[in-house]
């Protein structure tokens, strides 16, 4: 007879499951929000995206498709059909002879003038069509008869390069001649195949249906392929449509729209990528040992002692160790019960101290090389969300930094770019004085670095709160350039002494006000020795530190020394 321990018995038992080796029951869900912003933080636009911008950024997954694989794998043998019809149709033998022919026929009609026949000679001679440009371009008249023959003949010797490009690109095995003309509609067509045939096994990757070019498809496929298609390409855009709807982008007349919940889940992505590499064991980042007078409530306690806040009283707690000492006494039990001052356990509790952090952003004209940029807005991003989600009382601002320090809220972020260049000279020597009301910030050229400025302005922030713990970021790729002396302002490049020494000075200034100075260098393709070394002295003055960082992984240094300083402030 079964019994209550036997009954059923253990049908299953799942031991170490490992959601990154067992996948789960449904394919991920496509991110919108991802490719959305990381468009708009390149290219610093905060229109809407419209539906073919969204459609190339995202990928999804085809097999959610139903009826896709088919749809595309008949097309593209279709494609292909076509292609080889033409490829086994005709040669090319005959009509790259004629084309060469042809120009050659129409370099011996024309008479150069004689300051340029050798150039001429030799550019018809080696069929150099960059040459022949040349020549037209140093016509004092483009108009004149040579110039005008010269415009003729370089049509005629593109018209050669682009024969000779059909040919070697494709094998023709065929026997139908070609004209001139007639090959250079044959190459278009075949170009056009074999764009169809890239942008429908780009599709069959990812879905992408919308990039397929439906009227130059039209030209080979018949009604029922096309209708197929449309509507797979209609599911894809309702698929879309949906994923926008969950993932916080509204639909407009003119697109789609970030709303702060795509903000909110873009900024949670970056925090689950920075953090995906710290080990099990170090989880309890935020975590410390330290105990004092403090607002967080912590489980372990205490007696009660004179001063201790009655907020913090171990209600249980208190209440057991009364009913324990009526019991020990004579007669406890039939009085009622008294709660007296050493009954009463108090949890221990730990502080938990406000940071005031300004994080200067580089936005001078250097930065737009290697979407260094790009890097320093993700990182932004990265912190804000951070800060926002565990240490909501901590103060941070956002500084940018060029010609001028400028504060930037954090809607701000994703239109920044980098400042372009207007001073193309090896030596620049200028000095504005601002006080002057002719002279106003669009009149400065705006590709500087003022680091001096931004300490300054991080000053006036940092000085304004109430907590001891203040520190200024500053991500940069190289040497001020750029420094206030009162009113006047000094651009001066390469980087000049007196900069520094500026610069420096205004960290001395941050270290007597108790502000720590961290400097986060980018690599970039210009900097020198003297960036480091500089980068160094800066952040002694300051008693910060230097980091080295390649621009990908900018974010994740950035947030990781945020989360150490906050450590040390604890413990």
């Amino acid at each position: 007879m079964p019994t209550r321990d036997t009954l059923g018995g253990i049908v299953h038992t799942y031991q170490r499951y490992d959601p990154a080796r067992i996948p789960p029951p449904r394919p991920p869900v496509a991110d919108l929000v991802g490719p959305a912003m990381e468009h708009m933080l390149e290219f610093g636009n905060l229109d809407s995206l419209s539906e073919e911008q969204l459609a190339g950024a995202i990928v999804l997954d085809p097999d959610q498709i139903k009826g896709l694989g088919p749809s595309l794998d008949s097309l593209k043998k279709m494609l292909e059909e076509q292609r080889a019809n033409l490829l086994r149709k005709f040669e090319t033998d005959s009509v790259r002879k004629k084309a060469r022919r042809d120009f050659r026929d129409a370099a011996q009609k024309i008479q150069p003038p004689a300051k340029h026949h050798e150039a001429f000679a030799r550019a018809v001679r080696e069929e150099q069509l960059r040459q022949l440009e040349r020549l037209w371009y140093a016509q004092d008249n483009d108009q004149s008869r040579f110039g005008t023959q010269l415009v003729s003949l370089v049509d005629r010797l593109g018209a050669v390069y682009q024969i000779d490009e059909l040919a070697s690109k494709w094998t023709f095995t065929g026997r139908e001649r070609l004209t001139v003309a007639a090959a250079l509609e044959l190459k278009a067509e075949l170009e056009t195949i074999e764009r169809l045939l890239q942008q429908v096994e780009e599709a069959r990757k990812n879905a992408r249906i919308g990039l397929i070019d439906m009227d130059a498809l039209a030209q080979y496929a018949d009604d029922e392929q096309l209708d197929a298609l449309g509507q797979l390409k209609r599911q894809v855009e309702d698929m879309i449509a949906q994923l926008a709807a969950q993932q916080g982008l509204d639909r407009t007349p003119n697109g789609y729209q970030l709303t702060p919940k795509a903000m909110r889940l873009f900024q949670g992505k970056l925090l689950e990528q920075i953090f995906s590499a710290l080990d099990p064991s170090r989880t309890g980042r935020h975590q410390t040992r330290v105990l004092g007078d403090g607002a967080v409530e912590m489980v372990p306690t205490r007696p009660y002692e004179f001063g201790d806040s009655v907020a913090h009283m171990d209600i249980p707690g208190s209440l057991v160790n009364a009913l324990l000492r009526e019991a020990a006494e004579p007669g406890g039990g039939t009085r009622p019960l008294r709660l007296l001052q050493r009954d009463i356990e108090v949890h221990r509790t730990r502080n938990t101290p406000k940071c005031a952090t300004t994080v200067v952003l580089d936005m001078s004209g250097s930065m737009r090389y290697g979407g260094l940029h790009t890097n320093v807005k993700r990182m932004a991003l990265a912190l804000q969300g951070l800060v926002q989600k565990e240490y909501p009382g901590d103060f941070l601002q956002f500084i940018e930094m060029y010609s001028f320090a400028k504060p930037r809220t954090f809607g701000q972020l994703l239109s920044l770019l980098p400042k372009p260049v207007t001073v193309f000279d090896s030596v620049v020597r200028l000095r504005a004085d601002m006080s002057d009301p002719a002279i106003s910030e669009s009149d400065i050229p705006p590709h500087f670095t003022n680091i001096q400025h931004a300490l300054q302005l991080s000053r006036q922030y940092l000085g304004r709160q109430d907590t001891p713990n203040k520190q200024a970021i500053i991500i940069t790729d190289g040497l001020p350039t750029a420094h206030f002396e009162g009113s006047q302002l000094f651009l001066l490049y390469p980087p000049h002494p007196r900069t520094e020494e500026a610069t420096i000075r205004e960290a001395r200034a941050c270290r007597r006000e108790g502000i720590t100075v961290n400097v986060f260098l980018l690599t970039g393709w210009s900097q020198s020795r003297e960036d480091i070394q500089f980068a160094y002295r800066l952040a002694e003055t300051a008693k910060g530190r230097v980091f080295f960082s390649a621009g990908k992984s900018l974010d994740r240094f950035v947030v990781w020394d945020y989360l150490l300083r906050r450590r040390s402030i604890l413990g």
